[in-house]
């Protein structure tokens, strides 16, 4: 395959990205999106549970067809899609390292949006190599894309949403769920989505933690017990759960890998995940052509990330000079708007505050 050119480069072909892409494509930018999957959509194709929030924010839908409308937009609008595709390096130029089909390449793009999204956190206890146990992220996978049931009887570990909604769907697809196990002393997910699981007689047990995993070849069983404040195990506290599925949802990081190879300015906020791309209002990243998008810049919603996708298209297509100032401008607010409205509430109103940090933060160094 040979060199060749496009006006904006979208790495990953998730929510964020594709909305950023359709944006950008509408306004007139040759457009391309880079995605390592054999197929786009990223985590919507997993969610078959309907969204929450406006009308604006696809309240009523489920996530499968929020992902289809998005993918009919993009080849409506005739945005070239390289899947299969890893995106390693960004060198001088704003050249992009390519491997596909076996073949190493490079892309030359005038404006990139990394949208890598997130991680999955690991948690580490006696027996967590056996098969059997599952990050979250994986098990929906399994069970929402392919549809194969990875186990019968299930331990879940961690009541944040993507903990309860699992669960909930690891139900609907006819496993058991034996319990919920939650270090913390309260649920740390949306209550609407704990009280689902709860009526459908899920044990959810606070304080708690799993000890160990148990089984010669698999997972034959779980040890739990309780914590303290500190979230040291109470001795004698332990008992022995009949399973054969372990799944950890103990949260997610962005994905930033390919942000730090590129050069972009990285900050540790703990509110958001952890290590992220500092950015400014319109996501544009420390390297003047790079901007960010989604998951990467702040653990939020899929819906949140569609929005910040739809600003960084727009922010790219105004550096390009295809969309007047008087136009962005209109435009930027109209989305800063509807992302101000999804950050409403006990669990928004965190992340609104560290994403307001981030763009100080990067007002700040660019002065400096």
């Amino acid at each position: 395959m040979n060199k060749y050119d496009t006006e904006l480069a979208v790495v990953g072909a998730g929510p964020a990205g594709l909305c950023t892409a359709i944006e950008a494509a509408r306004l007139g930018v040759e457009t391309t999106i880079i995605d390592e999957h054999v197929r786009p959509g990223g985590q919507l194709f997993k969610q078959i549970h309907k969204f929450f929030g406006s009308y604006r924010h696809h309240a009523g839908i489920r996530g499968y067809t929020i992902g289809q409308q998005l993918l009919d937009e993009i080849e409506k609008l005739g945005v070239q899609v390289l899947l299969s595709s890893v995106a390693f390096g960004f060198f001088e130029d704003g050249i992009i390292g390519m491997y596909s089909s076996g073949k190493v390449f490079p892309l030359r793009a005038r404006k990139s949006v990394i949208a890598t999204g997130a991680i999955e956190k690991p948690l580490i206890f006696k027996g967590w190599t056996l098969p059997g146990v599952m990050g979250a992220g994986a098990v929906q996978t399994m069970i929402n894309v392919h549809g194969v049931l990875p186990g019968t009887r299930v331990l879940m570990v961690g009541s944040g949403n993507v903990g309860l909604i699992v669960s909930y769907q690891l139900i609907q697809a006819g496993a058991e769920v034996v319990a919920l196990v939650e270090a913390l002393p309260e649920v740390s997910g949306w209550h609407v989505h704990a009280g689902k699981i709860c009526r459908l007689g899920v044990p959810i047990l606070l304080s708690h933690t799993i000890e160990q995993a148990t089984g010669r070849e698999s997972v034959e069983g779980a040890v739990i017990a309780e914590v303290d404040g500190d979230f040291i195990v109470k001795k004698g506290t332990q008992r022995k759960l009949d399973v054969d599925l372990i799944c950890v949802a103990v949260g997610l990081r962005p994905l930033v890998e390919l942000a730090r190879l590129a050069s972009c300015h990285l900050e540790y906020v703990p509110g958001l995940g952890g290590f992220l791309p500092l950015h400014d209002e319109h996501m544009r990243t420390s390297k003047e052509d790079i901007y960010v998008a989604g998951d990467i810049t702040g653990i939020e919603e899929a819906s949140t990330a569609m929005e910040e996708g739809k600003l960084a298209g727009i922010s790219a297509a105004h550096a390009l000079g295809k969309l007047n100032d008087e136009t962005y401008t209109m435009m930027s607010r109209v989305i800063n708007t509807n992302m101000h409205e999804l950050r409403l509430g006990t669990f928004g109103e965190e992340r609104r505050k560290c994403k307001e940090d981030i763009v100080r933060k990067f007002a700040g160094r660019m002065i400096s």
